[in-house]
């Protein structure tokens, strides 16, 4: 019983920082002008608008890795996965990526909602069964732990903003 309990505590607390996460994005789209976010954090650095669709995209892909279906928004990845930031690439306005943020985390959301701890604990579809059998901490929450870190770095980033 005391395993349990301890695995819904883990869970319910990855899943309250992904959602604050999410949550100090939010505030800081509504906080900042939309010139803000067309300005580098810093010289020679990445625009804002850049990694708020850096962020999209990879809130987007853990839809794959949890294995409840395909990107929302595949057409991001090339902008924001695989190439670095650039004034000549043409990408989506700032209100598009934020309509696109809160399509993919409420998707995500709900999915989160149904899982179990069991389905938590399960392996995610980045990992073959003879690794996860080896390491079993390749797992689906493990996920959302490494986006929630990464999420936190560029929120710190974007800090910079202000």
């Amino acid at each position: 019983m005391e395993s349990a309990i301890t695995q819904d505590l883990l869970i319910n607390m990855v899943l309250a920082e992904w959602k604050k996460q999410n949550a100090n994005l939010d505030k800081l789209l509504d906080t900042l002008s939309p010139e803000k976010w067309l300005q580098a954090i810093a010289p020679g650095k990445n625009r804002g608008i850049y990694l708020v669709g850096h962020l999209v995209a990879v809130n987007d892909g853990i839809a794959k890795f949890l294995g409840i279906g395909e990107k929302l928004y595949p057409q991001l990845e090339g902008i924001f996965l695989t190439n670095p930031d650039s004034t000549k690439t043409e990408m989506p306005s700032l209100s598009e990526l934020r309509q696109y943020w809160t399509n993919i985390n409420t998707r995500l959301e709900k999915y989160f909602s149904t899982m179990s701890a069991a389905d938590w604990f399960s392996r995610h579809t980045a990992v073959s069964e003879e690794a996860f059998a080896k390491e079993p901490n390749r797992n689906k929450l493990n996920i959302l732990i490494n986006r929630t870190n990464h999420q936190s770095y560029h929120l710190g980033q974007l800090a910079l903003l202000k």
